[in-house]
């Protein structure tokens, strides 16, 4: 199954007659083309990546992370563990600037981090752990923890989903995690525009002046911070044509996420760098809504499972370069260490059509709508959408293919409604393939309901293996637990793995000093 069939050519018009695409005048201005709209400004309240990737630019986080994933501190300063590691002490590092012009101060993270331990996975568990989180000055952080936690430092440098973003007390304090956040306030190194925010067109962030970077050789997301530029515009184009061209034209300088179909022609242009910037690639899924019917049927899930073929998924929108993707796959990435084969009999395209069809009677299925959100504007979403719509189709199900872009998908995945009253039953998205690697950050294999990632159920038994795995200090057992976490998440299909895919990322000659790793970040980024 090739990707030209799934891959739109003409540009949209409406794009096309934006003034957006004209560079604003100096080159301390850089303009980079997002892979998607940013419609949610609330990092914590939705995962997605967009969002993900706006929030480096505005706020910070305490811990930060290498090239290799590796913590180290960030706005902390240093900490010291007590207690047999049950007592963390850290303290913030002088210059912490909001804004708004107020100090960053320890009960701002308190506040922050609390709100985000109510809606993201990792947060979660460490609040199961702690007894207390404290502020006992302006600058002294303390966890109070039940049991260790080696992983904290980790924890609190994340990138993917819901990273620990700090904001003002009275913005994190103000708003639960429900609930989306209506001032954008951070200490990162870039100042948000909100009147020149236009969703669907731009968003623009400006040097924060005041904004003080740590000391150190930067990577990825540790060590220094130092902005380059005066100004960086995000344009949204939707059509991949007209963004090569804009970059093509020196209309952009930077674009996030090329389409494979149209890297040659980058590659051949003089002025132009095709480069991988994440080393670790993305990770797609199909994630069931599992709060509804009828995918709250584990069986009905299981098929679904079985019927698609990850091949035919990658080679989509990803042709014949098999360098670039890899398909099927497990749980976990590839080469990685936890990475194994317990449940595959199921995935990856092994069962015939009579396979998944006896299953589906097996489930009972008989006939009930199942509901795709197929966001249209995203051209890897929109391939993926397809390829898993006709498969479907194909063995029998009854489904109901609803077009949509992809702002429509984030706001619409956090609901838990029936259909009937406009929920939804599947959608195709990708995580950063380094969510992967190990149970502690994977969100898709949450099973603790409403508190869990969109569509999650409840079962205890998986949380409770991922609890052991995260407790034991034993590579032997880990691994061993690892396993039976992945031969769990097939058996009751939590997502259906679509592979692993390694992006390019394409910008201007002028353009230099990107950072490797999992999030396009725009410090350390100059422009000639």
């Amino acid at each position: 199954m090739k990707r030209r069939r799934f891959l739109t050519a003409a540009a949209s018009a409406s794009v096309l007659a934006r003034p957006a695409l004209a560079q604003t005048a100096g080159s301390r201005t850089l303009v980079f083309v997002p892979q998607a709209n940013l419609t949610s400004l609330d990092p914590i309240w939705t995962t997605a990546t967009v969002t993900r990737n706006y929030g480096f630019m505005v706020f910070d986080t305490l811990f930060g992370l290498d090239a290799q994933l590796n913590p180290s501190p960030q706005m902390v300063e240093g900490f010291v563990t007590e207690d047999d590691g049950k007592l963390w002490t850290m303290t913030l590092r002088d210059g912490l600037v909001f804004h708004d012009g107020s100090r960053v101060l320890a009960r701002d993270c308190v506040a922050s981090l609390k709100r985000w331990m109510q809606r993201d996975g990792v947060g979660q568990t460490i609040a199961a752990r702690m007894d207390a989180l404290e502020a006992p000055d302006d600058r002294t952080l303390v966890f109070r923890l039940r049991k260790p936690f080696p992983s904290l430092p980790f924890a609190l440098a994340k990138t993917q989903p819901s990273p620990p973003f700090i904001m003002p007390e009275r913005i994190a304090s103000a708003v639960d995690a429900s609930k989306q956040i209506t001032e954008v306030v951070g200490s990162g190194p870039f100042r948000f525009e909100p009147k020149e925010y236009d969703s669907g067109a731009a968003a623009v962030f400006s040097k924060f002046a005041a904004y003080v970077p740590r000391q150190g050789t930067p990577s990825f997301t540790a060590g220094a911070k130092a902005v380059l530029v005066d100004r960086v515009e995000w344009k949204v184009i939707p059509d991949p044509s007209t963004a090569n061209n804009a970059l093509r034209s020196a209309a952009v300088d930077w674009l996030e996420i090329p389409l494979p179909d149209l890297i040659g022609q980058l590659r051949a242009d003089r002025n132009v760098v095709v480069e991988r910037l994440d080393p670790f690639g993305l990770y797609p899924v199909m994630r069931p809504n599992m709060a509804v019917a009828p995918t709250d049927n584990r069986l009905l899930r299981r098929a679904i499972l079985a019927a698609i073929n990850p091949v035919d998924v990658m080679q989509s929108f990803m042709g014949d370069d098999a360098a670039s993707y890899t398909a099927p796959i497990g749980l976990f990435l590839k080469g990685t260490a936890y990475e194994n084969d317990a449940g595959m009999d199921v995935v990856g395209g092994r069962k015939s059509d009579a396979d998944v069809k006896a299953m589906m009677r097996e489930a009972g299925y008989g006939g009930e709508r199942v509901v795709l959100m197929h966001p249209t504007d995203q051209p890897f979403y929109d391939a993926m959408s397809q390829v898993c719509a006709a498969r479907l189709k194909q063995v029998g199900f009854n489904l109901d293919d609803q077009a949509m872009d992809w702002g429509t998908v984030v706001q619409r995945r956090a609901k838990r409604d029936p259909l009937e009253k406009g929920g939804w039953s599947l959608f195709c998205t990708s995580f950063p393939g380094a969510d992967y690697v190990d149970p502690l950050s994977a969100p898709g294999i949450r099973t603790n309901g409403a508190k869990g990632w969109y569509g999650a159920p409840e079962i205890p038994r998986i949380e409770a293996l991922r609890e052991a795995w995260i407790d034991s200090a034993d590579g032997s057992e880990k691994k061993r637990l690892a396993r039976a976490i992945q031969q769990a998440v097939f058996d009751e299909a939590l997502l259906v793995p679509l592979g692993n895919y390694r992006q390019s990322a394409a910008w201007r000659k002028g353009v230099s000093g990107h950072l490797k790793g999992p999030v396009p970040v725009f410090w350390n980024v100059a422009k000639s």
